[in-house]
């Protein structure tokens, strides 16, 4: 066969791995939860504010151009100018970067929040996607830490408004100053010693995972796993281990504050710290805001490398169980703090900022498994089905469904080959409508139409198998003069509606 008969190889459809496609059922329990967050942002007096996908690399912050191709975790592209971009990767640094530029625009303190696509050039895994939904709030140039306060209390609340009771969710709030004042106090304050803070902040992060006595072993000459592969520690003495120990141990903190004073007397900002935390601690109090909704928690370390003060984090304390089929606490689902040096990279004088990010998906996966989304599923269309294709009785199926339509009914008229009136029904019990509506020329004629409840004959088909079978049962059906169409829909609907209810009660 010569080169010209071969035939043309077909394109072959493949989704780009780490991204998925999402389902009408996902983006209406997304929109459901955005719509819930907002409304509690925006009662908070935060405004929304919408940056671009796509910033100048070099305004993303750690992700500075110093190859070839700054792709070490973002995905960049150069511009025709040569000037090298990236898809954002969190919704903060572009809020930095607004903020800069608009600086004598904006009024301070600016309180805004924005949902939106973050893009990360990193390994997908399960669960662990290239592009994913964040939801934050900041405040910008409100230098009390009354701002961090009013982020915890407002976490709490959004996830209230979610549906997540108190006992649920807590959260955990720590200081970044307090952490350096220990590091500073056990000697290992200054920038000689950063890469040994780094081991240090590694080890804290297991608490979790392998508690005090394994953390402990982090923190000394290393650990070994069960299955003997050796972590290398941070290899502080037992001194310094007992007083990391200390601070991360802290289970009430009203009662540990006065002793964590006295750890980090003497250093640069530890004591500040400690002032900061007692503070928030009792504006939420105040507000409140007991320690089971609102915990000051000395061993929250996530990202701090990236805060200047305060961090919080959200989390959420029931058990799941994981791929595994272990039972574990479902954990953090969105977290923030402060981070004054964001915006003074571009002004080069200081600008405080304070703020958090929920992560949607995240946060989504928690909200089923607890069954708090889609209580308001979206209803199938009522299906007008067609009898006859000629011009006049074809305008008058679309009348019908505008008709609907401009009574808030969701409807459409059937669209596929119309003369198998099987198709169309069976079209109908795969999309899941509630009614079919149906005129044929010996209604027509009587200016009548039969409206059939496919949920109501399902129910009465009982032990019939075949749904054909059921629906030539003509079960479930009403004739009623076209002017009543819309009346007796809306009718049948809510009678459904109520099932519905009821059903759920029961």
């Amino acid at each position: 066969m010569s080169d010209k008969q071969k035939k043309p190889q077909k394109l072959k459809a493949r989704l780009p791995r780490g991204f998925v496609d999402r389902t009408a059922t996902d983006i209406h329990a997304t929109n459901e939860m955005v719509a819930k967050i907002r409304e509690v942002y925006e009662r908070y007096g935060f405004d929304p504010i919408e940056t671009p996908l796509f910033e100048y690399t070099d305004a993303l912050g750690k992700f500075l151009p110093d190859s070839d191709r700054p792709n070490e975790g973002v995905f960049s592209l150069q511009d025709d100018d040569e000037q090298w971009m990236s898809a954002r990767y969190d919704l903060t640094a572009p809020l930095a970067r607004h903020v800069a530029e608009n600086f004598n625009e904006i009024q301070l303190p600016y309180r805004t929040y924005r949902a939106g696509y973050v893009f990360r050039n990193e390994k997908p895994g399960p669960g662990r996607f290239r592009q994913f939904m964040q939801f934050d709030a900041d405040t910008v140039g409100a230098p009390g830490v009354n701002a961090d306060a009013e982020m915890c209390m407002m976490m709490a609340d959004t996830l209230e408004a979610l549906g997540i009771k108190r006992g649920d969710y807590v959260i955990r709030v720590n200081n970044r100053k307090v952490l350096d004042g220990v590091m500073e106090a056990i000697g290992l304050g200054g920038d000689e010693n950063s890469g040994r803070r780094l081991n240090v902040l590694r080890a804290i992060d297991k608490l979790d995972k392998f508690g005090p006595e394994g953390v402990k072993l982090l923190l000394g000459a290393g650990r070994k796993d069960e299955s003997g592969d050796f972590t290398k520690g941070a290899g502080l003495d037992e001194e310094q281990i007992a007083k990391v120990l200390f601070f991360v141990g802290i289970k009430n903190y009203a009662e540990s504050a006065a002793e964590l004073a006295e750890l980090v007397a003497g250093t640069s900002k530890g004591a500040e710290g400690v002032e900061e935390l007692n503070i928030i601690g009792a504006l939420v109090t105040s507000a409140g805001y007991d320690a089971t909704r609102i915990k000051i928690d000395p061993s929250v370390v996530r990202g701090l490398e990236y805060y200047t003060g305060p961090v919080y984090e959200a989390e959420l304390t029931f058990d799941v169980t994981n791929e595994k089929g272990e039972k574990v606490v479902f954990g953090s689902v969105g977290g923030g703090g402060r981070y004054d040096g964001l915006v003074s990279r571009f002004m080069g004088q200081p600008v405080p900022a304070t703020g958090f990010s929920i992560g949607v998906s995240r946060l989504m996966t928690a909200l089923k498994n607890l069954g708090k989304l889609g209580q308001d599923e979206v209803l199938a269309p009522v299906l007008v089905t067609v009898m006859d294709g000629d011009v006049e009785a074809m305008g008058r199926y679309q009348r019908f469904t505008q008709a609907l339509r401009n009574e808030g009914i969701r409807a459409e008229m059937y669209q596929g080959n119309w003369k198998k009136f099987g198709n169309q029904l069976k079209y109908a019990d795969r999309r899941g409508s509630p009614i079919a509506i149906i005129q044929g020329g010996d209604e027509r004629e009587q200016g009548v139409v039969q409206i059939k409840d496919l949920i109501e004959g399902k129910r009465l088909s009982g032990e019939i198998a075949d749904n054909t079978e059921w629906r030539e049962a003509r079960v479930a059906q009403v004739m009623v003069p076209e002017a009543e169409l819309v009346a007796k829909v809306k009718e049948i609907l809510e009678q459904q509606a109520e099932d519905r209810r009821r059903a759920k009660a029961g």
